[in-house]
């Protein structure tokens, strides 16, 4: 069997502008989409999305090259850039849709997930809350969504 050349993972983790334009920094990262997933309903938008009523969270895949970054390194900049202990919002951002979820892909990224939550728990005082999910179908997000914050730099302060 051939290895595959890239691996992908989908991390919720807020608004999905912050989580792409974090992950977006790191050499080793082929691509990332916003978009929706996590939910029960078919091709959702993003008022849908933001209306709580289609169970979607605000996700963003990551596609990534192993050789160069490891799925383990990914994990920790996802512990990095949210609070895993706040349930449903992150920040001023509030609603189910700014949910913490892991979404793996195989058992290989679920039992290293379960294993980073464990250590990553030992770290605060609240219980983490991050969900850890089996990846369902992923939805991208409306095209002004993807890469937001590097088409909007002055209204986002980078």
């Amino acid at each position: 069997m051939a290895n595959k050349k890239t691996e992908k993972v989908i991390f919720a983790a807020g608004c999905f502008w912050g989580v792409q334009a974090a992950f977006d920094k790191f050499k080793g990262i082929v691509r990332t989409t916003s978009g929706y997933t996590g939910g029960n309903f078919k091709n959702p938008g993003y008022h849908g999305v933001c209306s709580g009523k289609t169970g979607h969270a605000e996700a963003v895949l990551i596609k990534f090259d192993p050789k160069k970054i490891s799925y383990e390194k990914l994990l920790e900049i996802f512990w990095r850039i949210h609070n895993p202990t706040e349930l449903n919002r992150q920040g001023p951002d509030i609603g189910s849709q700014y949910r913490s979820v892991i979404f793996y892909g195989d058992e290989k990224q679920k039992n290293l997930a379960t294993k980073s939550k464990e250590r990553e728990s030992k770290k605060y005082k609240k219980p983490t809350i991050t969900e850890i999910v089996k990846a369902s179908k992923f939805y991208p997000a409306e095209e002004y969504h993807q890469k937001y914050y590097l088409n909007h730099p002055v209204v986002c302060h980078i």
